[in-house]
């Protein structure tokens, strides 16, 4: 059986694909999406075989997403548009199929999946250390910009922004605090405040409120609400008294 993920920004062309998915007895679809970033996040965090993608997308192109892919999963262009036949097949696309699609079209596609030898779900690998690092849009439609854990200093929310501070850079999202706060290493990151997450491994000092860091001068306020869950989350590291105040 090979698992299937459809990602198109029309909930349309994805009702078709799931029913062709559905009519065919060797596919099985395991999800949908119509935004390529959470279609990425998908492919971290379960196996899939085979992932039927539009090209034009407005927040990340397929082509685009194509050069993100890792593993062995397998790629089915769909689009209305012929122009990219040839770079998609310099990306290593399993197909090139043009909307409208008949059915006797994507069988001919499914077929081709099923004897090119994509292996199964169960040995299926995720890329090396793939939760230590997330992608985040940035100032233009189609950038992404990689942020791996291990370089985040602090993140600061900003209504529906955040910036995510590094030694090097500051990097600003459209992204809630919290949707950013779930998907950090806990062990790795606290919310000290309503509107700062801190890297623990990146704290240099504590000064009354103030968190001081190793690689940034900035400083961030420890909140009266945090406080508690913080000082307990640093006991086992504290000596010389009772790490609470």
């Amino acid at each position: 059986m090979i698992s299937c993920l459809i990602v198109d920004d029309e909930q349309g062309a994805i009702d078709i694909l799931r029913t062709f998915i559905e009519k065919t007895p060797f596919l099985t679809l395991v999800g949908s999406t119509t935004n390529p970033l959470e279609a990425l996040s998908m492919l971290q965090s379960q196996p899939v075989d085979l992932v039927f993608l539009d090209i034009h997308m407005p927040q990340l192109s397929g082509l685009d997403m194509m050069r993100l892919i890792t593993g062995n999963t397998r790629v089915i262009l769909t689009t209305a548009y012929s122009e990219f036949a040839v770079e998609s097949f310099e990306l290593n696309a399993l197909d090139y199929l043009l909307k409208p699609i008949a059915f006797e079209r994507f069988l001919k596609a499914a077929q081709k999946a099923l004897n090119t030898s994509i292996e199964p779900s169960p040995r299926w690998q995720a890329p090396e250390k793939a939760d230590d690092y997330i992608f985040v849009k940035t100032d233009s439609k189609r950038k992404m910009t990689r942020v791996n854990f291990d370089e985040i200093v602090f993140v600061e929310g900003l209504k529906n922004y955040v910036s995510i501070y590094t030694p090097d850079d500051r990097i600003i999202t459209l992204l809630n605090i919290k949707d950013l706060e779930d998907r950090l290493p806990p062990k790795r990151f606290m919310r000290v405040h309503k509107s700062y997450i801190v890297s623990l491994d990146k704290i240099r000092a504590l000064d009354g409120n103030q968190i001081l860091f190793k690689d940034v001068k900035d400083i961030v306020p420890l909140g009266d609400t945090y406080r508690t869950a913080f000082f307990e989350a640093l006991q086992e590291k504290v000596m010389g008294g009772t790490g609470k105040r």
